[in-house]
């Protein structure tokens, strides 16, 4: 509660143990709150640095000082660094007033429905980061793949909390095989927890961000994501892709529910794999599909087979359209 003033959660637990029981040592110390000595000597000599603290460094007793004059100190610097901050935003504000006016005032060099090409992926996550910011309403996404890489999970989470605090509506639309990354999973949970929604679908077929649905971003090669992007304004192009999204999201699994099984006792997952292999996809290309492991493809496609009396991939696709399962 105290980090605002420069005093971390593990110095105040040992400043509150300190005022209520000034009689112990840093040995009944460490011993209370279960901690070596050298991190209850550094904490104290954090709280020393602070004032709040008087040490005898020959004796090495301690005992705290007076809170209203140590507190007071730390309150006042911290609201003194508080205003130096609102001056700085306030003049950087004044600045981008200037920047925009600027921009505003010189010819367009391009019309606002042309397809922009975005290259490398530092930009693509700075354009990303810059439509997030400025959302009003609405924020859809299509995130193949499974798993999300970690620095991806943590450079979003702000921009999403931000976001849902303002009240824009934040959809995402995963692939069924995230439900085996535990930090992918805790962090769609966290985020479904401020409002956001989730749905799985068996396969995303790219990833593709809408904002507003004035703009879209899409990857230049479906196949490597690092290679870029087009970010897309044309309203009949964006249109199009809300339409994929809607029909992806009517389609899919809500976050926290089991996927549901037709009528033939299915998965979403094992239909999509059942159509996979009655194309002629190898076992490879389904896993890759799929986002699941090539293990994980050959006991499914070994049980539906089973299941369908097949003695083959193939076999077992035009069985599985017969019997009406596709």
């Amino acid at each position: 509660m105290l980090e605002a003033l420069g005093i971390k959660e593990s110095t105040e637990t040992v400043y509150r143990l300190l005022l209520e029981r000034p009689e112990y040592d840093v040995a009944e110390m460490a011993a209370h709150l279960d901690r070596s000595e050298e991190e209850v000597r550094e904490a104290l000599a954090c709280l020393a640095d602070l004032k709040l603290v008087l040490m005898d460094d020959s004796s090495g007793e301690v005992e705290p000082f007076n809170p209203d004059v140590g507190f007071s100190f730390l309150l006042s610097r911290a609201e003194a660094e508080l205003s130096r901050r609102r001056r700085q935003v306030e003049r950087a504000g004044r600045a981008v007033d200037g920047i925009l006016a600027s921009y505003a005032a010189r010819p367009r060099r391009v019309r606002p429905d042309i397809v922009d090409r975005i290259t490398g992926l530092d930009d693509v996550r700075e354009r990303l980061e810059g439509l997030a910011a400025n959302a009003r309403t609405e924020c859809l996404s299509l995130l193949p793949g499974g798993a999300q890489l970690p620095d991806t999970m943590d450079a979003s989470q702000p921009l999403d909390q931000l976001a849902l605090e303002r009240g824009v509506k934040i959809r995402s639309i995963y692939q069924e095989s995230f439900r085996n990354d535990p930090p992918t999973v805790e962090y769609v949970r966290w985020y479904c927890e401020l409002g956001g929604e989730a749905r799985t679908v068996p396969v995303v077929p790219m990833l593709m961000v809408i904002v507003d649905r004035e703009a879209a971003l899409v990857p230049l090669d479906p196949e490597d994501g690092r290679a870029g992007a087009l970010e897309v304004r044309s309203p009949g192009l964006v249109h199009a892709l809300v339409v994929l999204f809607d029909r992806l999201w009517d389609a899919g699994t809500g976050f926290g529910e089991s996927p549901r099984r037709d009528e033939h006792d299915l998965s979403p997952q094992e239909r999509e794999l059942i159509m996979l292999l009655g194309i002629g996809c190898t076992d490879d290309i389904a896993a890759r599909r799929l986002g699941i492991s090539l293990r994980t493809v050959r006991r499914m496609s070994s049980e539906l087979m089973n299941r369908l009396g097949a003695r083959s991939r193939f076999e077992a696709g035009v069985r599985a359209a017969k019997e009406g399962w596709l």
